[in-house]
């Protein structure tokens, strides 16, 4: 099992003291890598501060279950390989983020079916024990491709706005400054 709290300066003790609490409980049959970036580190095993982006894509693959802060890139990168993650997102009001944007975005696509929200304690707990005994319930079809259609689709807005660009510093602009002829500067005042 993944878990992963990105990398914001922000702590996520409430994420980590709930997994540590699902895993006293679920004893050490569970194997386990912790992300826990600035937060601090868990009594778990597997407890890692920060993972480099191959570390953790070949994490991220070779897990069963991935449990997951809000963060959008975290969840999009998750679901390319093939999970339903499992999201908390970070609670502003608690001093884990600076914006409410990871509520906002894990809540739309939790109300898609696009990730297992949860932002209690026994919702994590309850989506745990289900990933657990079924990791299958977690899982969705991996789109390896999407990453390249996400570069293609960056490239193609990228070059729409140069596009842009360079066709309006062709235009003649539209207005030009007035001045009233035939009269100096000390009659205009």
């Amino acid at each position: 099992m993944l878990i992963a709290v990105g990398t914001d300066k922000h702590p996520f003790d409430r994420l980590v003291d709930w997994l540590a609490q699902w895993h006293a409980q679920a004893g050490d049959r569970v194997g386990l890598t912790v992300q826990h970036g600035h937060t601090r580190a868990p009594q778990v095993p597997g407890a890692v501060p920060f993972l480099g982006h191959d570390a953790l894509q070949r994490a991220m693959a070779d897990a069963d279950l991935v449990v997951c802060h809000g963060g959008p890139a975290t969840i999009l990168e998750a679901r390319r390989h093939g999970h339903l993650p499992i999201v908390v997102p970070r609670d502003p009001a608690r001093g884990e983020h600076v914006d409410d944007h990871q509520q906002l975005f894990a809540r739309r696509l939790g109300a898609a079916g696009l990730v297992a929200l949860c932002e209690t304690r026994e919702a994590l707990h309850v989506a745990l024990a289900a990933g657990l005994s079924d990791p299958s319930r977690y899982a969705v079809a991996a789109d390896p491709g999407a990453h390249e259609a996400q570069r293609a689709a960056v490239a193609r807005v990228g070059q729409i706005v140069e596009d842009l660009v360079a066709q309006s510093a062709r235009r003649q602009p539209r207005w030009r400054a007035w001045t009233r002829s035939g009269r100096s500067a000390q009659e205009t005042r």
